[in-house]
């Protein structure tokens, strides 16, 4: 499992039930949104990392999917969440060839994943080859190569799979990134100084890609920004003697976080400008760090365990076995396998949510409570007022 390095470098879960509450929201028509287009790394891969390099390995998958599936939890994703809340099928890997339909969409994203290239590997540190320009590239083929089999399509039967090309200005593009590049930064030891300063060209990178996207023809957005880093467990437990201030008060690194807001700062800003100049997008913006921050200060009245307990994986303070691997550690040999209760585990190996989380958080964001504006995600086709 590489790609885990990149961060610092069961029961079935019902679908959400959500009931929809901004009321001025509630007077738009829901947008009916015929397929999403998804980009990020890890925390929304359905399975392009693993289709380009090596399959994941159980216990992963063992909630929902009952085998390995691509993903980075026991079960589904919040973009699986997203997908089932817009009535629509999970997202199939565009790198991914084996048994998948693009009626609905595809997913870009690939495990390892940052906004800017990184001069790194995937087999030394987990880094994706597959950055946000590249997937934005990799969607640009999609579209046009889908677009030119549908039309030479002589039967229905033929295009089944195939998106129909005029659902592409219809449809959702998500974003899920940036998470990685915080991490490489944190990896390559750099000071908070160097790494604030290296943000503006990181967030640059990611609205010059929403640009790329809307003159291709997309026109609704939902971007979510970058979760508190700061609280992954993988990192925390790493932790012998705080030094004083270094936690805030659930135990979270502070600086690794504050890193994480100036970025989310900055990318608002940024959502803000685009509004402005993109004159027929509709732009979403997601607070993910606060809906997920939420959920670890919340953890234990939300019928979930410590927050910082890793479900899947072995770590201390020297050792790191990850999730389904084993290792020796002192003479003896331990296997890294999943706890017995994952439906009630924030984290699933450290760096990613469990489904059960996964679940939580998308029900606090697809009604709009955490987005700007607070537009439920079934209305985020209606481009806002601006002021």
């Amino acid at each position: 499992m590489k790609f885990l390095a990149t961060v610092l470098v069961g029961c079935l879960l019902p679908s959400i039930l959500v009931v929809e509450g901004n009321n001025d929201a509630m007077d738009l028509p829901s947008c009916d949104f015929p397929a999403v287009y998804n980009f990020g790394d890890s925390n929304s891969d359905t399975g392009g990392i693993a289709a380009a390099f090596f399959p994941m390995i159980e216990p992963f998958g063992e909630t929902y999917f009952h085998r390995p599936a691509g993903r980075a939890s026991d079960g589904r994703l919040i973009i699986d969440f997203i997908a089932e809340h817009l009535g629509i099928p999970h997202l199939s890997a565009y790198l991914d060839s084996v048994g998948t339909s693009y009626r609905h969409g595809a997913n870009f994203a690939t495990g390892g994943a940052t906004i800017r290239r990184q001069d790194e590997s995937w087999f030394e540190n987990g880094v994706s080859p597959f950055p946000l320009d590249i997937q934005v590239e990799h969607y640009t083929q999609f579209k046009d190569r889908t677009s030119y089999f549908y039309n030479q399509a002589k039967e229905e039967t033929d295009r089944a799979r195939l998106p129909v090309p005029e659902h592409f200005s219809k449809a959702l593009y998500t974003m899920d990134i940036g998470q990685n590049d915080l991490a490489a930064g944190f990896r390559k030891m750099m000071n908070m100084e160097q790494l604030h300063a290296a943000i503006p060209d990181i967030v640059n990178q990611l609205t010059a890609q929403v640009r790329d996207l809307y003159n291709k023809g997309a026109r609704n957005f939902w971007i979510h920004n970058t979760a508190p880093i700061g609280c992954l467990p993988v990192s925390t437990m790493k932790i012998r003697d705080p030094k004083a201030g270094e936690l805030d008060e659930q135990g979270c690194f502070k600086a690794q976080n504050e890193a994480a807001m100036e970025f989310n700062r900055q990318l608002k800003d940024s959502v803000v400008k685009l509004r402005a100049e993109l004159s027929q997008a509709a732009l979403t913006y997601v607070d993910m760090y606060h809906a997920k921050y939420e959920l670890i200060k919340r953890a234990k009245n939300q019928g979930f365990e410590d927050p910082f307990k890793i479900c899947c994986g072995y770590h201390d303070t020297r050792n790191d076995v990850w999730c389904g691997h084993r290792a020796k550690i002192n003479g003896t040999e331990v296997y890294a396998g999943s706890c017995g209760k994952p439906s009630a585990a924030v984290s699933w190996d450290g760096v990613h949510y469990s489904e059960a989380a996964n679940n939580w958080v998308a029900s606090q964001i697809v009604n709009g409570t955490w987005s700007d504006p607070p537009i439920p995600i079934t209305r985020a086709c209606h481009r806002p007022t601006l002021g």
